[in-house]
């Protein structure tokens, strides 16, 4: 059985080491648990993200960290829109359609709480699976963190509506 939750106390040393995996594999030279203890749950605790994780048959596997865009936060690239800042499968895991089952519950969760619309700023190796799941490369680059916008396509290239 497959469960997507909240980050709660139980899970921060193991949500800690997947996410220092994860940074591992990117190639990043920062120290992954420094940047959950400094960054990642004190804006988890002050409400300006959300950190979900998803279980597979009982065993923690994944990640996604999302948020919506708005001035009080530090990271407000586009405002008013959902923001998936990150996203990760344990390579155990992956094409088996978890990615996607964690990124569609946090872009439901931004709709719900109100975000215009939806984007991410996947690097390379990650565009594929944007992509695939509905994302299409828009014309903006954010040049802070040197990539592409892509943004999630309105069903039927609905231009009034929010893609709900």
């Amino acid at each position: 059985m497959v469960r997507v939750f909240p980050l709660n106390d139980k899970y921060k040393e193991k949500f800690a080491k997947m996410f220092t995996d994860y940074y591992d594999e990117l190639g990043c030279d920062e120290d992954g648990e420094h940047l959950v203890d400094e960054y990642i749950l004190p804006d988890l605790l002050a409400g300006l993200l959300k950190v979900d994780l998803i279980e597979d048959d009982g065993e923690l596997c994944g990640f996604c960290i999302y948020q919506t865009d708005e001035p009080g936060n530090d990271w407000n690239f586009k405002d008013g829109w959902g923001d998936i800042r990150e996203i990760y499968i344990v390579m155990a895991k992956r094409r088996k359609g978890l990615g996607r089952f964690l990124l569609y519950t946090a872009e439901m969760r931004l709709k719900e709480s109100g975000a215009k619309d939806i984007y991410a700023l996947p690097n390379a190796d990650s565009a594929d699976f944007f992509a695939a799941c509905g994302y299409d490369l828009s014309d903006e680059v954010c040049e802070e963190l040197d990539c592409n916008v892509y943004v999630k396509a309105r069903p039927n290239g609905c231009e009034g509506c929010s893609g709900k």
